[in-house]
């Protein structure tokens, strides 16, 4: 029993040992900390007295409301080079701020727009016609829908023209006809067409497929260029080469012959000839 009450005893007194030690080292910071700080002692300005006077070199600008300045009499200038901060009412009546010295009650009137400075529709260029199932009806003779089409630069073509060869005469405007139905093949024509040429016959220049079917008919013989015209060289061209009119009769009529015992040549004899 003695031993437990020692050892309480001596627990007790190591608990307020280290308490004691603590509050010395507390009181160790708190000294330190005031010695360290010194006291300053807030001074308050006293009402009572007057401001201290500002020097003018010490204004780094001028204070002074310009317009006040301007308004101010010259007499209220204060003596010795100091500005006066009275100003003076100026009336302000805002029915004389934005308003003319006339004021008219008209309506507006609209006029018409100036034409323009240049002529678009002339600027702009004239796109091709394009031109769909084409119909020779003779070489350089054309029919559409709505519309019979002479090509430019040659002269007119009829279809009944007949021309001599050794001694024989030969359809040549219909082989010309036929050729130049072989040259189109339903192929879409690209022509200019004039804007009041519709619903009659009309003289434009025209492209198949890039090339120009004019210059196809003179090259093969097939038709006469207008005087003057580019076209002639090759026409003259296609004279020595004895193509198309300048030439013989380009069908060839030189069949195997076939014995008359034959029962099939008589209806073939007896068959119309087709459209060359």
């Amino acid at each position: 029993m003695r031993q437990q009450l020692v050892t309480l005893a001596g627990g007790i007194a190591a608990l307020a040992l280290y308490t004691g030690i603590l509050y010395a080292g507390a009181a160790t910071i708190r000294d330190r900390e005031s010695s360290a700080t010194p006291d300053f002692v807030l001074e308050t300005p006293d009402l009572g007295e007057t401001e201290p006077s500002v020097e003018a070199d010490d204004v780094p600008f001028d204070m002074t409301d310009p317009q006040a300045s301007e308004t101010a009499p010259l007499g209220n200038q204060g003596q010795g080079g100091s500005h006066s901060t009275e100003t003076t009412a100026r009336a302000i009546e805002p029915q004389q701020f934005g308003l003319p010295d006339e004021v008219t009650t008209k309506p507006l009137e609209r006029i018409e727009p100036r034409s323009p400075l240049s002529d678009t529709d002339k600027d702009k260029p004239k796109a091709p016609t394009i031109l769909r199932q084409p119909v020779a009806l003779a070489a350089g003779l054309i029919r559409f829908d709505k519309i019979t089409l002479q090509l430019d630069g040659i002269e007119p073509e009829a279809a009944e023209r007949t021309c001599e060869s050794g001694g024989k005469s030969w359809p040549c405007g219909m082989v010309a006809r036929t050729a130049f139905r072989n040259f189109l093949r339903a192929r879409a024509v690209s022509c200019d067409v004039p804007e009041d040429g519709a619903g009659e016959t009309v003289t434009a220049h025209c492209t198949v497929g890039g090339q120009d079917p004019a210059a196809w008919l003179v090259a093969n013989g097939w038709a006469t260029p207008m005087p003057g015209s580019p076209l002639e060289e090759q026409a003259e061209a296609a004279r020595k080469a004895k193509l198309g009119f300048n030439g013989d009769d380009p069908r060839d009529f030189r069949e195997t012959p076939m014995p008359f015992d034959d029962p099939s040549a008589a209806a073939t004899m007896d068959e119309a000839a087709p459209d060359l």
